[in-house]
């Protein structure tokens, strides 16, 4: 991290703090899937830190953002409250989406993310949408909106990502496509999977620009996505964004990984960005071990402190079984709970 040097110092301490937010809501989430606390998928950050702390240093409050299912340390560094997240995985109606997404959909309209996609490439379409969208809601400039579309490595394999990127491209779109490369689509290696593995290239055949950046160095990550951004406002120009970072456990909660190899491992491990800023902000004087210390124990009494509230939640109630299915009324919504005669509405 040699670029980080030349950071302010008090900015450095910064991105440290919210990286070991993330880790530590991570490790806790883990932990809670695993006393049945959280149900369903459970996705997670850890050693992806560095990647969501700098792209969403760079993201201003009025551009929007749509991430793939691995998505609680980018709604925590988006804005989302601590608590309310942990009661959202909990599935608790104090959750942000009211407990109704759980894990893989996120959504706050007040922070401008929408979502949290448990489809693989389910929120490429909708933010080159939104892309469109803002293409009439005014011109080009420092101060424009932009989009955007966070996704996995093993996304870039299905026709969506191309039928996107092309439809980005014709249209001059403000939208930066952001690659998390974690080496394993699931458990399948880039190079086992993709024709192309340097997956940034794979703009060129729609002449949209690629960037390959090192995913475990926030400062490499948020200046490389500022100025993909940066182009989009001014230029409508599209971008690929391609990061590399190591995956520190298995697609899910649930898997074992046991695919990957203990060369591998020990290779994700000695890359994990958290421990490695600690320990470079302590070599160039910026932390003490005690001020380091300090800040993690900080990080674990508000990660306590959003279990706490995630517990103290009401669970939704059978009656609301059918609450925000729809904006607004429609016929023949469904009212019924299993085995009850449903109401046809006129």
């Amino acid at each position: 991290m040699n670029e980080s040097r030349t950071a302010d110092a008090g900015a450095l301490v910064e991105f440290y703090r919210r990286m070991v937010l993330i880790r530590k809501f991570e490790l806790t989430a883990d932990q809670m899937y695993k006393r049945a606390k959280i149900g369903g998928y459970c996705h997670l950050n850890l050693g992806e830190e560095a990647s969501v702390v700098g792209l969403m240093d760079a993201l201003r409050p009025t551009d929007y953002l749509f991430t793939n299912y691995r998505d609680h340390g980018y709604a925590l560094m988006r804005g989302m409250d601590t608590g309310k997240v942990m009661a959202e995985l909990f599935g608790k109606t104090t959750g942000v989406s009211k407990g109704r997404g759980g894990s893989m959909h996120m959504f706050d309209t007040s922070t401008r993310m929408l979502g949290g996609y448990g489809i693989v490439g389910g929120q490429i379409p909708p933010a080159t949408g939104a892309a469109l969208a803002l293409t009439y809601r005014g011109a080009p400039g420092p101060d424009a909106e932009a989009v955007m579309c966070q996704m996995g490595d093993g996304t870039t394999n299905i026709g969506a990502f191309h039928e996107s990127l092309n439809l980005a491209a014709v249209w001059s779109l403000p939208i930066v496509y952001v690659v998390i490369n974690n080496r394993l689509g699931m458990g399948t290696t880039v190079e086992k999977a993709a024709g192309e593995p340097e997956l940034y290239k794979r703009g060129a055949s729609y002449r949209i620009p690629g960037v390959r950046a090192d995913g475990d160095d926030v400062l490499a990550v948020r200046q490389a996505v500022t100025d993909a951004l940066d182009q989009a406002r001014t230029q409508r120009r599209p971008a690929l964004l391609e990061l590399m970072s190591y995956r520190l456990r298995g697609h899910s909660v649930v898997d074992p990984a046991r695919y990957r190899s203990a060369a591998d491992v020990e290779t994700a491990q000695e890359a994990d960005p958290v421990p490695a800023l600690r320990a470079q902000l302590i070599a160039d004087g910026t932390l003490t071990e005690k001020q380091a210390d300090a800040i993690e124990t900080e990080m674990e009494e508000q990660v306590a402190a959003a279990v706490a509230f995630a517990d103290a939640g009401p669970d939704p109630t059978p009656d609301q079984l059918f609450d925000y299915a729809y904006a607004t009324p429609v016929p023949n919504a469904p009212t019924a709970l299993p085995g009850e005669r449903m109401v046809v509405l006129p």
